[in-house]
Parts: C-alpha cells; structure tokens; sequence
C-alpha cells in the first residue's frame, strides 16, 4: 500500500521585539505609508539577543511541537533545517537543533532554498516518509534575517524579520497529507538577489565587510516581475495538473514576500482573499519561516480534508508549489 506523508502537528515561535514601520522611518528615509502600500508590512520581530541565533529559534518552534504531540524528542528519526541564515557554515543549524532539543536519534542537515527553502524541505522530508524508512521527520523553517539586513538600506530592511516555525511528518494511510509538488529554479536569477560575500567566491575579507557585502541584496523592480509570475504559474500549474479549480481550494498559504505578489497569486488560481493565508503586516518576510508561521496562525480554521497550496518564490531564483490534504 503507498504510503502518504501528512503533517501531523505544526508550530511557531518569533521573537518578542517588534521593530514597527514607524522606528524604521526614524532610521531610514521612508514612512509608515510607502512601507504598507508597497508591502503590506506593519511590523516585524526581530531576535535582539546577540547570544540567540537561527538555531535557538528553531529549537524554540521544535520544543513546542513536541509539547503539543506530546512525543519525545528521542523519537524523531530526522531533522530537516530550511535557512539562509545558519549560526554558522558547519555545524549545520540542524545538528544544533537536535542537540537544544534532544534529539538523540536524529540525524539532520540544512537546506539552502531561501524563501522557497521551507517547500524544498517539506518535499524531501516527505520522501523519507513515504518511502518507509522514517516515521518521525521534523522540517523546520527557521532565519534570524536581522543578522544580513542593512538597516541603512531602505530597499530591504523594511521586508525582513525573524522567526521559526517547525512541522512534523508521519506517515498516512488514507487519501491525505502531500498529494504533489512542483518545485524549480533558475540560477540565472542571482544576479538579481543574492549576498555577494562570505563564500568561497568572496571569502570575508576587510574589504568585502567594509563594502557591506554580507548583507542582502536586491534588485527589487526585476525580482517583483519574476516572483509575480513564477508563483502564479506554478500555482496555477499544481492545479491544473490535480483537476483543481478555485472552488476546490480551502487555502491558499503563499510565501509572505509582498501582498502584492499574494495578492496577484490568488487571481491567477481564482481563490477568493477570503481563502488566503496573510500575516506579513505581523511578521514581515521572514524567508524560510513564513509558510510554517502561516499554517500555525491559521491551525484552529483548518479542517481534515481542507485542500491547501503551498507556494513560494525566492532567491535563486527558486520557486514552487505543494498541493496536500490537510489530516487532522
């Protein structure tokens, strides 16, 4: 019998320091007014403990997904970390959370997906599931964006904040959990969004930290035009591929890039804003986290059954879609 792969609990964490348009505009020349219009962003958290990082954000999302299922961290056979802002290269972030968390039987790596990471993460992790091999697959999407945002940079340091959120996979018998994913990317697109040093093509240097290149940077106007498009076709495209029609769709849960672009997503699929998963004017964009953080804002509203797309676009230019039945 083919096994599907459900998610079976999911949870957030965020920061508790909220940065509000308002102290943005007494940082950088911009307003409340020209961040909401163009964004839809009100406010962000951001994790100010320079001790706390990525990891201990997503040991926090894991902690309370274990509380609410009532398992042990023992029992978690993998650890599937979607971040573009580990603590560090090596270790990865997830070996770290599965130390902070206990868990002993783990094994774990990162994924480098940047605001798609979450959906690349949820397809492989779903792919142990079903093959039989694991029972227990935590997929946590988890970035302290504050830690590459310069906050000098009006273009970019409106649309940022930190946060966690963490789902666990199991498998499923019945008809439900993940029914199909389309996921893609184009590496012609880092041109456009991308953070130039601190790799092996531009290893730290004086130089590089004096010219702020550790930092993100983005071609705004160019990755509005890709992402607008790409993550309606591929919405549009998991659809039609499942015989799907607006009316047959519970929740659209986008990435939180801009309300704009969530905005034009949902008319390309024919679902009514009603339909739509939106806390960017809470949270901001924060990359890897954002789809978690919608699924656990939205937990109480979704019922077993309910047909969700999941959809992101981010740098890379990676982008994609997940089309699952919620189970419980």
């Amino acid at each position: 019998m083919k096994i599907n792969t459900k998610i079976s609990a999911v949870a957030g964490w965020l920061p508790d320091d909220v940065l509000t348009n308002v102290e943005l505009a007494n940082m950088v020349d911009t307003s409340d007014e020209w961040i909401t219009t163009r964004t839809g962003i009100k406010e962000r958290r951001i994790l100010k403990d320079p001790t706390k990082a990525t990891s201990d954000m997503g040991a926090n999302a894991v902690k309370l997904l274990l509380e609410k299922t009532n398992i042990s961290a023992a029992e978690i056979d993998l650890i599937i970390c979607a971040t573009v802002t580990p603590d560090m290269l090596f270790p990865s972030t997830a070996c770290l959370i599965a130390d902070k968390v206990g868990a002993s039987n783990a094994f774990g790596f990162d994924l480098s997906a940047a605001c798609s990471a979450f959906l690349f993460a949820l397809d492989c992790g779903s792919k142990y599931i079903s093959s039989g091999i694991y029972k227990k697959v935590v997929v946590v999407g988890a970035d302290k964006m504050s830690s590459i945002v310069d906050y000098a940079d009006r273009k970019t340091c409106v649309i940022f904040g930190d946060g966690a959120g963490a789902v666990l996979l199991e498998p499923e018998q019945d008809k439900l959990g993940i029914m199909d994913a389309i996921l893609r990317v184009d590496g012609s697109g880092a041109e456009y969004l991308k953070m130039i040093a601190g790799g092996s093509l531009n290893p730290a240097t004086t130089d590089t930290v004096n010219r702020k290149q550790h930092y993100i940077y983005q071609d705004g106007k160019t990755v509005f035009k890709f992402a607008v498009t790409k993550m309606a076709d591929v919405s549009a495209q998991i659809m039609e591929q499942n015989n799907l029609t607006g009316d047959d769709i519970s929740w659209l849960v986008p990435h939180q890039a801009n309300l704009r672009i969530i905005d034009a997503t949902a008319r390309r699929m024919g679902v009514g804003s009603e339909k739509v998963m939106v806390n960017i004017n809470k949270y901001g964009n924060t990359t890897a986290a954002t789809i978690p953080l919608c699924l656990a804002d939205w937990e109480s509203r979704l019922k077993k059954n309910d047909n969700l797309i999941l959809a992101a676009f981010g740098g890379g230019f990676t982008w994609g879609a997940i089309y699952l039945k919620w189970a419980y």
